[in-house]
């Protein structure tokens, strides 16, 4: 497959990534993210627009189709029809707090479009056909509401028919740490003519569909990157030689990248497994408890594969010494470009909000179906993986009780816990689904080995932080007298 893709232009290989939007049947998400995960580590970020248009065409078509031949753009294998598609959110007060932080303006027109008068500070794929953007509709004597209720969705196209950009003034490109090849930049919106494509006040909510697949995507991307330097290294311990032989047979070095190894296998199952879970909510074929687990686990997968990839392409670079630090191995650019995995679309910390967000709109729903599927899966391991059941079961019997115990407590002592309790979530139902994997009959040594090593680090650490007193009222305190002490205030 990977080698049928490298064959095909860049253009052909994103409309064929997009299959899942126009044909959706129960493996159509995990057929696409197979072929994603395999080219995105050569896609030279490709894979950025790829998401965002997957996105785009999410949202259109859950609000009805308002516009069907963005669409039918955003989704034709006719080249000479094809569109990508931006997102242009973020403005000059934040980020992730759109609601606050959206000031473009919208100003309805006679036909019934809008043009838009804003500043975007940081405009994903500038280059694109097509984006997606939040503004603030006036009314005739040019007022706005402020908050959720005043941001609204809009779709533009980048160009005129006249060849020239639609309203749409490039400031500047944006000098990033990675993720050079894809520009990004500063635009200034001057009556850029747009269409509403929410109803009105309703911008913030009608972007979930996007968030949803543009996490994902992100955690793609994030396990590919875990795959192609654990891969490279391995490869390279098999040629280069140090103090008399071979780096494959010194043990700390294979330690080293066994524990990489580990760590790459259980973020690809939880990254299959958050896929499948989607394939089967797009066809209607999700049972209740798929749907609360889909919800609760792609924060959940994004928000931690995003910092293992970091933590994994950075100890990767060692694989290969000084080697790893050169421009021209291309190394240090992987390491760069893993970085915006933890930042875009939601950092770790606005993740773990949304976390508990999902825990409570569903009132507790998400967790019942998170125990539930934990528990089931364990019951068909097998006696080799008796250890990682047991150590598995414990974090969840602690697990239970820690949520037991601070159902009762203020919002901020939980926030205080909800990264945390994010990565505790991730990492026993990784285990599970290493315990599961190993589990099957074609299962090899290895598969079992891998599960024993996951399942023998702290899969909970969320009880320990409560067991050290890391979310009182107290320890807010303590935390700030450290991090401010020697800034003192000024009138």
């Amino acid at each position: 497959m990977l080698m049928l893709m490298l064959k095909l232009t860049p253009l052909a290989v994103l409309q064929c990534l997009l299959v899942p939007i126009v044909t959706l049947c129960l493996c159509s998400r995990v057929y696409q993210v197979c072929k994603l995960y395999l080219f995105a580590p050569s896609a030279g970020l490709f894979s950025c627009p790829l998401a965002m248009t997957d996105g785009a065409a999410k949202v259109i078509q859950s609000l009805g189709m308002p516009v069907k031949e963005a669409f039918d753009r955003l989704t034709t294998r006719d080249e000479k029809r094809f569109w990508t598609s931006g997102q242009w959110m973020t403005e000059r007060r934040g980020g992730s707090d759109v609601a606050n932080g959206t000031e473009t303006v919208a100003w309805r027109q006679e036909d019934g479009s809008y043009r838009l008068h804003g500043f975007k500070w940081f405009t994903s794929a500038t280059d694109a056909d097509f984006t997606l953007t939040l503004a603030r509709i006036a009314d005739e004597n040019g007022n706005t509401t402020p908050g959720t209720r005043g941001v609204s969705l809009f779709c533009a196209e980048v160009w005129g028919s006249d060849g020239f950009t639609n309203g749409i003034e490039i400031q500047r490109l944006k000098d990033k740490l990675g993720t050079r090849q894809m520009p990004t930049a500063e635009l200034l919106l001057d009556g850029t003519r747009a269409q509403l494509l929410s109803e009105e006040g309703r911008g913030v909510a009608s972007i979930a569909n996007m968030l949803t697949l543009t996490r994902i995507h992100n955690t793609v991307s994030a396990v590919a990157a875990m795959r192609r330097i654990t891969q490279l290294g391995r490869e390279y311990s098999t040629k280069r030689s140090v103090f008399g032989k071979l780096l494959k047979d010194h043990p700390l070095h294979v330690q080293t990248l066994s524990r990489l190894e580990v760590e790459t296998r259980a973020a690809f199952l939880l990254m299959m497994e958050v896929c499948r879970l989607l394939g089967r909510e797009e066809t209607g074929a999700a049972t209740e408890r798929e749907t609360h687990l889909l919800r609760l686990l792609t924060p959940v997968a994004k928000l931690y594969s995003g910092k293992q990839a970091v933590a994994v392409v950075s100890e990767g670079l060692e694989c290969f010494g000084g080697q790893g630090y050169i421009e021209d191995t291309g190394l240090p650019a992987m390491l760069r470009d893993a970085q915006v995995l933890s930042i875009w679309e939601g950092t770790t910390n606005v993740l773990s909000l949304d976390v508990l967000r999902s825990i409570s709109k569903s009132s507790g729903l998400v967790l019942q179906a998170f125990f539930s599927d934990v528990e089931e899966r364990l019951r068909s391991a097998g006696p080799a993986l008796a250890p990682a059941v047991a150590s598995l079961s414990s974090s969840l019997s602690g697990l239970a009780k820690f949520i037991q115990t601070t159902a009762s407590r203020s919002p901020a002592n939980l926030k205080l816990a909800a990264r945390d309790l994010s990565y505790s979530l991730a990492r026993i139902y990784m285990g599970v689904l290493l315990v599961d994997h190993a589990s099957w009959d074609g299962s090899s040594p290895a598969d079992v080995c891998a599960a024993l090593r996951w399942c023998e680090g702290d899969l909970c650490p969320v009880v320990r932080g409560e067991a050290q007193g890391c979310y009182s009222a107290e320890t807010t305190v303590m935390d700030t007298a450290v991090v401010y002490e020697g800034l003192e205030e000024t009138a």
